[in-house]
């Protein structure tokens, strides 16, 4: 009777290495996107308990095309208009340059906050910031030249957990405060504003914190 001979099991082709590369790419991406969601979710709100500051500072967002503030601006600044009302602060600090197109955020801004009624006197201009950890660095150094040492930061909601992590890093007492929108949202607009900040965070925790160093 003719003896089996036991059939080998068929070897796998060893991976690519190509295809080893872009397994590990995803995976250093996904890991990379998962540290960040986990970082926003633990960013600092505040510092301080304060409820009275020397200013308040709201982070720049483009104008449109046409030197019109956005909703995303308007609210930024009206949300601003309102705690300066309430008391909250005696002056507002408006940070940003000209980045998406020629009209400079702060002056935009500016023009806002005045037509809501707050006098030029407690406006103060910062036109040079063109990203976030910019807006932060030359608020609080204009900041420190005056002598002034505590702030409210308003922003969009999306965008204040990345804020907290820039200013948690700043000698400044703080705390965030989220602007209302002023217009309806829809779901995919709300999911696009949350992955395009949470690939910021991203950025900003393997590349931006280390590598764009601003003395306040």
């Amino acid at each position: 009777m003719p003896r089996t001979v036991p059939r080998r099991k068929a070897r796998r082709k060893p991976l690519r290495w190509k295809r080893r590369l872009a397994l590990a790419a995803t995976a250093a991406a996904l890991s990379i996107l998962a540290w960040a969601a986990i970082a926003r979710s633990l960013a600092p709100t505040s510092n301080t308990s304060l409820s009275r500051f020397d200013a308040i500072i709201v982070l720049g967002s483009p104008a449109d095309s046409d030197g019109n503030p956005t909703p995303t601006q308007l609210a930024r600044v009206t949300e601003a208009v309102h705690e300066y009302e309430r008391g909250v602060a005696p002056r507002l600090i408006l940070t940003g340059s000209a980045v998406l197109n020629q009209f400079v955020e702060a002056e935009v801004m500016a023009r806002s906050a005045e037509a809501q009624g707050i006098p030029a006197s407690a406006i103060v201009r910062e036109p040079q910031a063109r990203d976030t950890i910019q807006n932060a660095c030359y608020a609080v150094r204009i900041m420190k030249a005056h002598g002034w040492r505590s702030a409210e930061v308003i922003s969009s909601g999306s965008h204040l957990p990345r804020a907290g992590l820039i200013f948690g890093r700043l000698p400044l007492e703080w705390r965030t405060h989220a602007a209302a929108s002023l217009t309806p949202e829809s779901a995919a607009y709300d999911t696009t504003l949350s992955a395009v900040e949470l690939f910021k965070t991203a950025r900003y925790l393997t590349w931006s914190r280390w590598v764009e160093h601003c003395e306040p």
